[in-house]
């Protein structure tokens, strides 16, 4: 049994940022599936948000940001981010990240506002901000705890208590007590079958802030990225939008540019709109994937401003300098989420969610490009503040008693194939029926569906030792169920959410709240 003042789960860029604050009040325990770098912010290509030109302002970037929202953002999370960012960014260089200078633009953007580390920026905050987790650790205020993989929170009364972890190399479930818990696990895009997302994106925060009692909304506004890398042997590689940014623009297999059909803004257009666009086209002409193409730029700047990207279509026979690039839309990022106050606050006391996993009312029915990493560092210092602020004494307060583990009868399963059969049913289920573009019929042949799926995967779960495998299956499982779920509820096509029988949108638009009390 593990006891700490803080426990974070997840060690992306909000985990890691938060540690670093909180090192100072009290001991810090960090758990993370695999490698303290394996997380969604290692695999950011475009960058961070900020207002840092003469020709742009606070007011710009904020209508740009509910613009994309479509209705659905909290205006005051809105301008509290938006001017913010700029202590934000002053962080990240104390802490080591460096920016290029050249500021780039973004689908979405009205003006040039996106700092970027080449187009590998969320790789050159984690490597940054994990040199000074690892200065902590030498100290002996932070420990990290290394694949290591959260099974369910443990809850007490109203209030949080920590976390039993799967220890995958002692194959055993420890007790990690804690007096502030954080859920900063990042997203869910493993859930489909096409996804950006790292394979330890399986929404595993989500499921269990909602199996003891947190809110939940907005699930339905899955964000796709239009492009992702198409290639037998890529995985979950993607295409920046960095690359139309710069004037790369998107063309079918004719060679013919399709997005001015679609949005004044052609490539630039909201990322909702410019993934539908794609997957109408794909549908029209049966075709596997679309183009983009930047090869009319000059080949040492494409080479200079995309190395990542040009290095890894290489190694698979893509000189991008020359020809464009076969890509289809991927899930990328999940605006929806745990529901947080300000200050990233659950309805659960002692509980707290901040970056993908959080719903805070940024993103609304749609993110706005390069915000997410913005609005984990601004929900870390927001949360560090209130955590500051109320437990100055938190070295006092006691633990209650909790039990340990127990795995009660279950045996060691000899029929791995379950999982991975039902892995592949469900993320083709929510690809094909709760895709980009949904129906009524789709949503209720994949309601019925996972409800037996969740009754299967259960009772597995009851009566076998738990391993990793199928720790995020369940987890996975759920939440495709909340998705089906919310995007029933939404009687309109809003944002990221399509529903070919409900086109138009309610006047009043509400949030889709679940909570399972």
């Amino acid at each position: 049994m593990y006891k700490s003042d803080f426990l974070i789960i997840g060690s992306g860029i909000a985990g890691l940022s938060l540690a670093l604050r909180l090192e100072k009040l009290g001991t810090v325990y960090i758990v993370t599936k695999r490698s303290l770098s394996d997380s969604n912010t290692f695999e950011a290509q475009g960058g961070i948000a900020c207002v840092c030109r003469k020709d742009d302002n606070f007011k710009e970037h904020i209508n740009d940001t509910l613009t994309a929202g479509d209705g659905l953002c909290k205006k005051e999370v809105v301008e509290m981010v938006v001017k913010q960012a700029s202590a934000g960014i002053r962080e990240l260089g104390n802490w080591g990240v460096k920016f290029d200078k050249d500021v780039g633009l973004e689908g979405g953007h009205s003006k040039r506002r996106v700092l970027h580390s080449g187009d590998n920026t969320g790789r050159e905050i984690e490597i940054a901000i994990s040199k000074q987790v690892k200065k902590k650790i030498l100290q002996g205020r932070i420990r990290i705890f290394e694949d290591s993989t959260a099974v369910n929170l443990i809850k007490k009364g109203n209030k949080c208590w920590g976390a039993y972890v799967l220890n995958r190399s002692k194959n055993s479930v420890e007790t990690f007590l804690s007096k502030i818990t954080v859920l900063a696990t990042g997203g869910a895009g493993k859930v489909y079958l096409y996804t950006s997302n790292p394979d330890v994106a399986t929404g595993d925060g989500l499921a269990m802030a909602y199996r003891i009692g947190c809110k939940v909304a907005n699930l339905e506004f899955m964000q796709f990225h239009p492009t992702c890398l198409y290639h037998p042997e890529a995985k979950s590689f993607l295409i920046s939008e960095a690359l139309r940014g710069e004037g790369a623009v998107l063309i079918d297999s004719k060679g013919i540019r399709f997005m001015k059909r679609y949005h004044a803004k052609k490539e630039l257009a909201p990322r909702d709109i410019v993934a539908r666009a794609i997957d109408s086209e794909l549908k029209k002409s049966g075709d596997d994937c679309v183009y983009i193409d930047i090869s009319f730029k000059p080949a040492g700047f494409i080479k200079r401003r995309f190395p990542t990207i040009y290095k890894k279509c290489f190694s698979y026979g893509i000189d991008i300098t020359k020809k464009p690039i076969p890509v289809v839309p991927a899930a990328h990022y999940m605006c929806g989420g745990v529901v947080t106050d300000i200050f990233g606050r659950t309805n659960i006391c002692g509980l707290y969610a901040i970056g993908e996993v959080a719903c805070t009312g940024l993103h609304g029915a749609n993110r706005l490009a390069s915000n997410s990493l913005l609005e984990a560092l601004v929900f870390s210092h927001q949360a560090s503040k209130k955590i500051f602020g109320e437990h100055k004494d938190i070295s006092k307060c006691k633990f209650p008693k909790i039990e340990s583990w127990k795995s009660g009868r279950a045996t060691r399963s000899d029929e791995a194939i379950v999982i991975s059969h039902n892995w592949d049913e469900i993320r083709r289920l929510m690809w094909n029926y709760v895709g980009i573009v949904r129906s009524n019929k789709r949503l209720k042949r994949a309601f019925v569906r996972i409800e037996n799926l969740k009754r299967e995967i259960n009772q597995y779960y009851w009566d076998f030792i738990i391993t990793q495998d199928l720790i995020e299956l369940r987890n996975i499982a759920t939440v495709s169920e909340l998705i089906i779920r919310s995007a029933v509820c939404r009687k309109e096509s809003r944002g990221l959410h399509y529903n070919i029988d409900y086109l138009k949108k309610v006047s009043n638009p509400k949030d889709t709240i679940l909570c399972m009390n």
